[in-house]
């Protein structure tokens, strides 16, 4: 992955959210440790405070704990709760812009779901 410096979201939020995609790739699992500050730092040549900020807000919302001396690991729930907040905020978001910019170009609602249908059938397809 790359981080995308232009795109107004934080580097520690795109480095949190990188863990978790990891962790919704199953490339990293229950009680696996995740990479250290340093680790990340070096991967994506950024500041080490700046990765330390992003396991420190998965360590905030319990997707990782700590074990002092130790680093980071993923905690139990950390899959049910990414998916869980990724669903209620992300999605919910795309579905309202969606929503939205189909009111502005006149889509009716049957359309929308059929060009879901189809993306959802060509995403099926390239597993």
């Amino acid at each position: 992955m790359i981080l995308d410096h232009d795109n107004g979201k934080p580097l520690y939020i795109q480095i949190a959210e990188w863990i978790e995609t990891e962790i919704l790739r199953r490339n990293l699992t229950t009680h696996d440790k995740v990479y250290s500050q340093y680790q990340l730092a070096d991967m994506f040549t950024i500041n080490p405070a700046t990765a330390a900020k992003g396991l420190n807000r998965l360590a905030d919302d319990e997707i990782l704990y700590k074990k002092r001396g130790l680093g980071m690991f993923v905690s139990e729930k950390a899959e049910e709760m990414i998916l869980s907040r990724r669903k209620a905020l992300r999605l919910q978001q795309l579905v309202d812009d969606l929503v939205i910019e189909a009111r502005h170009v006149y889509v009716e609602l049957d359309e929308i779901i059929d060009m879901i249908k189809v993306a959802h059938e060509k995403e099926m397809e390239g597993k």
